[in-house]
């Protein structure tokens, strides 16, 4: 099992320094250089810890990127110019994006996601997190409620008078002073459902509370700062996703981590995350409107498959029980459909009693 902690800058200096040395040493050998790292997208490295999710296995299978083959001495020699500018960044104690690494030589790394990857390996081959590269991704979840925190730059943020939510900040880890009056915490999958909860003042209608969204599949950031909050207040953390395949498989990332970021797992999950809504059964129980549900398509049914051999399934047989229902009845609904029912039932209805009853899973 890896468990995979902030390290001092010294360290992940030394790590690096090791790398290269390493090289330095097979290439006076009249060896071919070679750079390892645990192959993150096998499910045979990952292993499932009921407290933990996914994590990387200690004797998984390695990938390699050899300076000698015509296949990968591009992704070789843009891995260590990625190791380069981290190691750059550590020695200044400077950061900076993604997205700002991308840019300062779009045509070497062809696109983003081949920067993501070779970033994402780079942390893994060091075994070490993102964040103590020094590089972080740009944040694309928002917080709003009853929650007020100090910045690492010092700056108050009080998240209480956001009318449309806080960009979640780039250094969840630094953060202090966590406060909050709040009774639960509320994930919810899309953005637009988000602003519609705030816009009907969801947080003085129930009892004081935080309202998160990763908008969809949430990033590192939104993950770290659910599992930050879950750490600091200890309060129930609710999904609100959509009743299908892809609603649940974003719930099951905020649960039990990715497969591609398993090696940083203990990090990155809540076990302790409830599937409040909406589930598929509560449509059946509602009566939601035929019309207003949606067929399953191709893309849904490849989702529920792989997601039913994925070891940690078992752990949750109630929710495996709704997506039977989904895939029964061959519908999928998404969090508006309960407008249909009435057009505040979401907000005056469906939540309130929801939470008062403790109606989750």
């Amino acid at each position: 099992m890896w468990i995979l902690t902030l390290i001092n800058t010294a360290e992940v200096l030394r790590r690096i320094e090791e790398l290269i040395e390493d090289m330095i040493r097979s290439i006076s050998q009249g060896h071919s250089p070679v750079l390892s790292s645990t192959n993150r997208g096998l499910w045979g490295n990952i292993s499932f810890t009921e407290g933990v999710g996914l994590e990387m296995k200690e004797n998984a299978s390695l990938s390699e990127t050899r300076f000698n083959s015509t296949t990968s001495r591009i992704k070789f020699a843009l891995t260590l110019k990625t190791l380069a500018v981290c190691y750059k960044l550590i020695q200044t104690n400077t950061f900076c994006t993604k997205r700002d690494l991308y840019y300062n030589d779009p045509a070497a790394y062809s696109n983003q996601g081949t920067l993501d990857k070779i970033v994402d390996d780079v942390s893994c081959m060091l075994k070490v997190p993102r964040n103590s590269l020094h590089v972080l991704a740009t944040s694309k979840g928002c917080i709003a409620g009853n929650l007020s925190y100090i910045e690492v730059d010092g700056r108050f943020i009080d998240c209480t008078s956001a009318k449309s939510g806080i960009l979640i900040p780039a250094h969840v880890e630094d953060i202090q002073m966590i406060t909050s009056e709040a009774k639960f915490i509320l994930v919810v999958e899309k953005d637009a459902t988000f602003q519609k909860l705030l816009d009907e003042k969801i947080t003085a209608k129930l009892h004081p509370c935080i309202l998160v969204t990763g908008k969809g599949y949430p990033d590192v950031h939104t993950r770290l700062m659910v599992k930050r909050l879950w750490d600091s207040l200890h309060i129930p953390i609710l999904g609100l996703m959509d009743a299908d395949p892809h609603g649940l498989d974003i719930l099951c990332v905020y649960k039990f981590g990715s497969k591609a970021m398993s090696h940083d797992s203990p990090n990155l999950t809540v076990p302790a995350i409830k599937w409040l809504g909406v589930l598929p059964s509560d449509v059946k129980r509602l009566r939601v409107p035929e019309e207003v549900l949606l067929p399953l398509e191709k893309s849904d049914l490849n989702k529920a498959k792989d997601m039913l051999n994925r070891p940690y399934w078992q752990s949750v047989p109630l929710w495996m029980k709704e997506m039977q229902i989904i895939l029964e009845t061959g519908k999928k609904a998404e969090i508006q459909c309960l407008t249909a029912v009435a057009e505040d039932f979401l907000t005056d209805v469906y939540l309130p009693s929801k939470i008062k009853c403790g109606g989750w899973i």
